[in-house]
């Protein structure tokens, strides 16, 4: 067993799994306390360094790529300090550090792990039910559907429409992009429906707009990671683009287009009907919603 234990957090490796624990400091970022303990598999590393620093080292495990849905669902958009898979490491411990990093060289060799993409998530991500509340309201995710349901503070247009259900089988993709206290981020599930849409978060009710405390918004990424590692692999999506006899698309895109422009307007104008917006609001977000088609 390699091990070395830090303030920031401990890596354990067997031969077989390297075992990451965040730290129980106060400088250890909140995401990766909820986050938890990882247990990465060998055959998901690529490879493994020792990073130097100024006054201290920092270990850092590289993955293949398609291995992590977490690496997938932040596009390496997750702030360095949030990034469970490196560690900071005492100038005085950067002997132990080393020898770590070269058990899991050696075993990478000995194993012969491949360095290509990996066709499956070989990690699982966060558990389910997980629930997270940010800036514009509460996002929950069971394992088959997630359900928004928005703060006294988001725009009047979400709060109209109620809490919004998205069943996994709509979903197309999960975007995300963190808060990083200077720019908004966002959480947004795009669907076989929006597809096309290109409303900004703060009108899109399918999205969360993410502009409060960066270190709560931050945990939004749990659930965009818990619903990516659920939804087809994105090796499977490169081998049916490469399919030369793919079926062609039942609807095509252009009408497809059409009709979700149409039932995007027939909803606003129900609520403009109904008198939840206001004759300014409906022309503004019309005129929105007109833009991004």
């Amino acid at each position: 067993m390699a091990e070395i234990i830090q303030r920031d957090g401990t890596w354990a490796f067997d031969g077989d799994t390297v075992r990451i624990t965040p730290g129980l400091h106060r400088s250890v970022p909140l995401f990766r306390q909820t986050y938890g303990e990882i247990a990465v598999p060998l055959e998901a590393v690529s490879s493994v360094v020792l990073e130097p620093e100024r006054r201290r080292g920092r270990l850092r495990l590289r993955l293949r790529e398609g291995a992590d849905p977490l690496l997938r669902a932040t596009g390496g958009r997750l702030p360095d300090a949030a990034d469970p898979y490196r560690l900071a490491v005492d100038a005085d411990r950067t002997g132990g550090a080393e020898y770590v990093a070269e058990e899991i060289r050696r075993a990478l060799l000995l194993d012969r792990i491949p360095k290509e993409p990996a066709k499956a998530y070989l990690l699982p991500g966060p558990p389910v039910p997980v629930s997270v509340r940010s800036s514009d309201g509460t996002v929950s995710f069971d394992g088959t559907r997630v359900r928004i349901d928005w703060a006294d503070a988001s725009e009047r247009v979400k709060r109209a429409t109620g809490p919004r259900i998205i069943t996994l089988g709509d979903l197309v993709q999960v975007e995300w992009l963190p808060n990083s206290g200077h720019e908004d981020g966002l959480l947004r599930f795009v669907t076989r429906e929006t597809v096309f849409s290109k409303l900004p978060p703060e009108k899109d009710p399918y999205a969360l707009d993410l502009w409060g405390s960066p270190r709560r918004d931050l945990l939004t990424a749990l659930v965009a990671t818990a619903v990516t590692a659920r939804l087809p692999h994105p090796s499977a999506d490169a081998e049916h683009h490469s399919n030369a006899q793919r079926p062609a698309p039942a609807v095509p895109p252009a009408a497809e287009h059409h009709d979700v422009l149409l039932r995007r307007l027939r909803e606003l104008g129900r609520l403009h009907r109904d008198g939840v917006l206001t004759d300014e609001e409906f022309a503004r977000t019309k005129a929105v919603v007109l833009r991004g088609f």
